[in-house]
């Protein structure tokens, strides 16, 4: 099957809300380059970081708990060496405990300050082009939380506001205080209801939206056929939409994908790219890449046109992914 190859195309910028941040359309999560998907192979994450460089993928998104903080230090590694080509995002105010997986949730002023200083240090930069809680704390009301960061962005050690996973309430409170740039959001073609109530808000808040997970955590590659095949590790391993009960259903899904991308002459990696690039100029897809033959296919999707008809059948004709995103404890810390 035909593909479209990233070295034939150019990765034309997109604005992140009306404050002056453009970015590559395609941004580049690097959470996978240092856990949560079993094995990792810093070599090779090392080469995908530099080869992104090279290729224009220079929207880097990482967070204070991956790893926790190897991420940022990785790739600091690279990006001390270009630090201004790239624009990096990154967030604050989660903890994961690596025994029991079970998240905790710190939104106060303070943690982001003691944050924002410890994100500069690992990534050895003077400032954060994009700062995010990484979650809403029910405890704090968000205006504290975000009058911190605006805080930040005076003394020039942040220079945009991005909130995670916020519910439009919120989304409405945060931007009275300070101007939020960007909204992130799991947004893909296995999960496009969260965006139904975030979508025209932002945009008539005239905040940008990164879209991460767009390939559903991989299951939409259709490069696993069974959760057995999951390294023991890997986080999806307790997730719903990967669970026994629910993956034969996704896996119909990723079928069906695979056969639509196919009549495009494209990987159903590349469609579903395509498909959140076709959205709107004002959403960004944040794709998982460790590998630099990944991270080739996934720039590639920027090459591909899609005619409305086309992307007509993708919604009309896949099922909808049966199972929750997250796990339960999950689940209660998005939309808040």
């Amino acid at each position: 099957m035909a593909t479209h190859d990233a070295t034939t195309t150019t990765l034309p910028l997109r604005d992140l809300g009306t404050g002056g941040l453009a970015v590559p359309a395609i941004g580049l999560g690097c959470m996978g380059m240092t856990g949560f998907y079993g094995a990792r192979d810093e070599r090779e994450a090392l080469r995908t970081l530099e080869r992104a460089i090279d290729l224009g993928a220079t929207f880097w998104d990482t967070a204070a708990a991956y790893g926790p903080h190897t991420n940022e230090e990785l790739l600091a590694r690279v990006l001390t060496r270009h630090r201004a080509k790239v624009v990096v995002a990154t967030k604050f105010g989660v903890t994961i405990d690596p025994a029991t997986g079970r998240r905790s949730v710190d939104g106060s002023p303070a943690t982001a300050r003691r944050s924002c200083e410890a994100s500069l240090r690992r990534l050895g930069t003077d400032h954060l082009d994009l700062y995010y809680p990484h979650r809403v704390d029910p405890a704090v009301p968000i205006e504290e939380t975000v009058g911190a960061v605006a805080e930040l962005v005076a003394e020039g050690k942040v220079r945009h506001l991005g909130l995670s996973e916020p519910g439009p309430d919120t989304i409405r409170r945060a931007h009275r205080v300070t101007p939020v740039a960007a909204v992130q959001i799991e947004y893909s073609l296995w999960t496009r209801d969260v965006a139904a109530a975030v979508l025209p808000v932002v945009r008539e808040l005239g905040i940008g939206l990164v879209a991460y997970a767009p390939l559903g955590h991989g299951l939409l590659t259709g490069r696993y056929r069974s959760p057995d095949e999951l390294p023991a590790a890997d986080f999806r391993r307790s997730q719903p939409r990967y669970s026994a009960e629910n993956f034969a259903a996704n896996l119909r899904l990723a079928d069906r994908l695979r056969e639509l991308a196919s009549s495009c002459g494209a990987t159903p990696t590349q469609l579903a790219i395509a498909w959140l690039l076709h959205q709107g100029d004002d959403i960004v897809p944040l794709v998982g890449c460790t590998r630099v033959a990944d991270l080739r296919e996934n720039l590639a999707a920027i090459g591909l046109s899609l005619s409305s008809a086309q992307l007509a059948e993708l919604v009309d004709t896949l099922p909808d992914a049966a199972g929750e995103r997250y796990d339960a404890g999950g689940m209660r810390t998005v939309g808040l």
